[in-house]
């Protein structure tokens, strides 16, 4: 049983770090979860490809989580407040977050004893990833939580160096052990369908956690069965639900897992870049692990040497065999790989709770351990308050601008999807077309990525910025600034001519906003201040930026002649 101390920290630190975070990360916290919800309660927000296009590859599960809490502030009429309109969903992912924390805890008192449960928090609050990625309102941190839960239900094996499983150490007749591994068996698949329902490449994870329980359970017939059948039931439910709530938002039958399987098998992942073999092994659990990262390989060392129980070596088979199946792809992410982060901090808190323990027990880390740990804290203060904050400050910039000029327009000059949208923003008068961004659509007719990548507009663009700028906007500005023809491709359609691929048309608006690094392209400063505009803004840091294209801090322009 965890503690309720330990609730409360975990619940406080997520919900403070969910609050306070003011800075950008992936576009898929906006564009795959707010927006689809705000979308539907308010009408309006912007749909990218994966939900527009014949197949669609997202379900509605995930971002439902939020409509409840936007249809609230709308009949109420609170969502007028632009700190409540984006606090709110930041406290629901907090909250959410903090389940990582809170099972972890139980997972380490189940797998290791309560002495290390103290260490294992202190690993898992201070994680410079965690920081930066559990409380956003990113599918993967929902997989990583409901992944630690199911894990902290699984049933791991018992071994001489670690706490005696509960449901082995009932002293109950044999029925009574069996109906309570069985209930502990069913929360694990319960939770698991679910991760597997918000990402269905989870599925791979508990394949191997679930293979290596019926292996472990072959001699008993009875056991074998109920776990099978479970499972059936439990998978058949969260299949059946998931396509029914598809269908009734699509209007069609649905059935997203397999769209996302098909697709991501397909070219299409491809299109956002590939991405070495080893690149989960050499960049992403080094990033993942931060300074824990010795802790890790000495406690793998042990593992692999027949030092340590049998539930830490399933948990680093289960590890292997995840890193692995995703290392085939092409396209990589580190958070790709987050739900495996909670039993890579159980093996650093069993490796640096041993080395500080000396010959009166001490409960208490080492002071140097201790330090290992907290100097990761400024640089989660960094990467959460500052490290790419400007397309958070322009959302409050432009939700300044006086309404009436909003309907004059707003284009966004940059890489697509460098900033939130609607959810951040909730101004009507920006529905429709008003506000504008560059887009980068996919191949969905499997064309070469390669080759398709040149032509879509985000890539167009930066290839020759003023030359776009030349051609495809009017030599003068109408200051009555009429909306954009076709300012971006339509998300989820299929172009096959020259003419629909390249077919953007834009009319000059009132506000133009964009990275620094476009003013320093030839001739495009000078452009800009010959149809009238002027700087009157800017944020963020000239040096911080993913991609070049994205460095400069980020500015607006305004029409001023």
């Amino acid at each position: 049983m965890v503690k309720r101390c330990i609730v409360y920290y975990a619940v406080l630190t997520r919900v403070f770090i969910a609050l306070f975070t003011a800075t950008v990360f992936q576009p898929d916290e906006y564009f795959q979860s707010l927006e689809p919800a705000h979308h539907l309660v308010f009408g309006y927000g912007h749909l990218t490809w994966e939900w527009l296009s014949p197949r669609p590859i997202r379900s509605i599960l995930y971002p439902a989580l939020n409509v409840p809490v936007y249809w609230i502030l709308k009949t109420t009429g609170l969502d007028a407040s632009d700190w409540l309109l984006i606090g709110c969903p930041r406290v629901l992912h907090g909250t959410l977050a903090s389940l990582t924390d809170i099972f972890l805890c139980s997972l380490t008192e189940t797998v290791l004893g309560e002495r290390y449960v103290s260490t294992a928090l202190l690993i898992s609050l201070t994680s410079p990833f965690h920081v930066l990625a559990l409380s956003r309102s990113l599918s993967n941190s929902l997989e990583t939580s409901l992944t630690t839960v199911a894990l902290a239900f699984y049933p791991w094996i018992a071994g001489p160096n670690v706490a005696i499983d509960r449901y082995i150490a009932i002293a109950v007749g044999r029925s009574h052990s069996l109906m309570f591994l069985s209930s502990r068996v069913r929360l694990t698949l319960g939770f698991a369908a679910l991760s597997c329902a918000i990402r269905p490449t989870n599925a791979i994870l508990w394949a191997y956690l679930v293979g290596h329980l019926l292996l472990k359970m072959r001699s008993s017939l009875p056991t074998l069965t109920a776990i099978i059948q479970d499972g059936a039931v439990i998978a058949l439910a969260a299949l059946s639900g998931i396509f029914l709530l598809d269908t009734v938002y699509y209007g069609i039958p649905t059935f997203t897992p397999l769209n996302f399987l098909v697709t991501n098998l397909s070219s299409v992942s491809l299109f956002y870049g590939g991405n070495a073999w080893h690149y989960y092994l050499s960049q992403a659990i080094p990033i993942l692990c931060a300074t824990t990262l010795p802790f890790v390989l000495l406690q793998v060392r042990h593992i692999l040497c027949g030092r340590a129980s049998p539930a830490l070596a399933s948990m680093l088979g289960c590890i292997i065999w995840t890193i692995s199946v995703y290392s085939l792809a092409g396209h990589k992410e580190w958070r790709f790989i987050h739900p495996l982060l909670p039993m890579l901090h159980l093996f650093a808190a069993k490796c640096m709770y041993d080395m500080s323990v000396g010959p009166k027990r001490s409960l208490a880390l080492r002071p140097s351990l201790l330090a290992a740990l907290l100097v990761t804290i400024p640089i989660s203060l960094y990467i959460a308050l500052l490290y790419c904050s400007g397309p958070i400050e322009v959302m409050a910039f432009i939700r300044d601008i006086p309404r009436s000029q909003l309907r004059d327009g707003v284009g966004l000059l940059m890489p697509c999807h460098s900033t939130p949208g609607h959810a951040y923003l909730h101004r009507p008068e920006l529905a429709n077309g008003t506000l504008w961004a560059l887009g980068c659509e996919p191949p969905l007719q499997s064309q070469d990525p390669a080759t398709y990548r040149d032509r879509d507009q985000t890539t167009v663009f930066f290839g020759a910025p003023y030359t776009y700028l030349d051609q495809r906007f009017p030599q003068t500005v109408d200051p009555t600034f009429p909306p954009s023809p076709f300012p971006a491709s339509i998300p989820g359609t299929v172009q096959d001519t020259a003419a629909e691929l390249y077919a953007w048309v834009h009319a000059w608006p009132r506000h133009l906003a964009f990275f620094g690094a476009l003013l320093e392209q030839e001739g495009v400063r000078d452009l800009l201040q010959q149809r009238g505009y002027a700087e009157i803004w800017s944020a963020g840091r000239v040096w911080e930026g993913d991609c070049d294209e994205r460095k400069g801090g980020v500015r607006v322009w305004k029409y001023v002649v």
